[in-house]
């Protein structure tokens, strides 16, 4: 097969899959609504259970549900007809995936939830299926044919089934009102966790916060700097922020001729960046980023210094951009 040939293969694959999903989204309607209704009202789990490639896909919606504030597991309908359908609660909700909505393992499981009055979404591209007949709730990916060259290999029906997991997050993100904070929760570990941390988790505060008052000397400066080693000391009148001085600003007032009985309120930057201490960790970064920073002075909402937070604090704490 030619390079050419591939590289067309491989654009016909992306291009009707993602023509899939543009008919999937009109296809969309009160089914939808309907489903992210009782979703939203479960008191209980959500759970998704489906056979194969389906399964497989099930296992993501499931994580991608409980990490955005809907408790949700996978259960493979062979494990719950041996045992694990005592798993299940009266009070939770399955969503049964089946492409062809006729998978044997699938269907001889629906019963048996049904009988616990458990309600049931199915997930299908065949609603004159027996799945979306017993179904409570039915949407139809009408999913015709499959991305793959066979026609065989589940390819554009488990794309489907994917994006349409996420449209049902995403829309239950909306209904519940589910926040940044409420994310930040659920992610306490990894880039996410950390990016999602407040200031005030990482800043230093107390004595850990170099500072001196207008009428210190460059000299005195110097020295506290080199004690907290920050590379930068606050200018401080009481609780009040009067202005930084930093590395950068010691190398330009030696270049003035500054010596070391200067007053440090002669050569401290007046005005400096600051951030409150209930700002997310991604924003102190944003801010050092874009006005070519180090550090930033954490104050409350009447100016007072409660502490300062450092570009290698939010490093080390692995706050990366996406």
């Amino acid at each position: 097969m030619e390079k050419e040939e591939i590289l067309k293969e491989g654009k016909r694959v992306l291009r009707e899959e993602a023509e899939t999903l543009g008919r999937l989204a009109e296809r969309l309607n009160g089914e939808f609504v309907k489903a992210v209704e009782l979703l939203a009202s479960t008191r209980g789990r959500v759970v998704l259970t489906g056979v194969g490639k389906s399964g497989l896909v099930c296992k993501k919606i499931a994580a991608t549900l409980a990490s955005t504030g809907t408790p949700a597991f996978f259960l493979h309908p062979t494990d719950a007809a041996h045992g694990d359908l005592g798993m299940l609660k009266g009070e939770d909700t399955v969503i049964a995936v089946s492409n062809s909505g006729e998978t044997a393992e699938l269907l001889s499981i629906i019963p048996l939830i049904k009988s616990f009055g458990i309600p049931v979404i199915a997930i299908t591209s065949n609603p004159e299926s027996t799945l979306a007949k017993v179904a409570d709730v039915t949407i139809n990916l009408g999913v015709e044919k499959e991305a793959c060259p066979l026609n065989l290999a589940p390819t554009s029906s488990t794309t489907a089934t994917l994006a349409l997991g996420d449209a049902l997050a995403a829309a239950l993100v909306k209904v519940k009102g589910f926040t940044s904070e409420d994310f930040a929760r659920l992610h306490p570990g990894g880039k996410l966790g950390v990016r999602l941390a407040r200031v005030k988790e990482l800043m230093h505060k107390g004595g850990e916060v170099p500072q001196v008052p207008p009428e210190a000397t460059l000299k005195e400066a110097i020295i506290e700097m080199s004690a907290k080693k920050l590379g930068a000391t606050l200018v401080k009148d009481g609780e009040r922020l009067l202005g930084i001085f930093t590395d950068g600003d010691l190398r330009r007032a030696l270049e003035r001729g500054a010596d070391l009985n200067t007053p440090i309120k002669e050569i401290m930057t007046e005005n400096p960046k600051t951030i409150r201490e209930d700002a997310f960790g991604e924003e102190a970064l944003r801010l050092m980023e874009l006005h070519k920073i180090t550090v930033l002075p954490v104050v409350d909402g009447e100016g007072r210094v409660t502490g300062i937070v450092h570009l290698h604090d939010i490093l080390g704490r692995r706050i990366l951009k996406t």
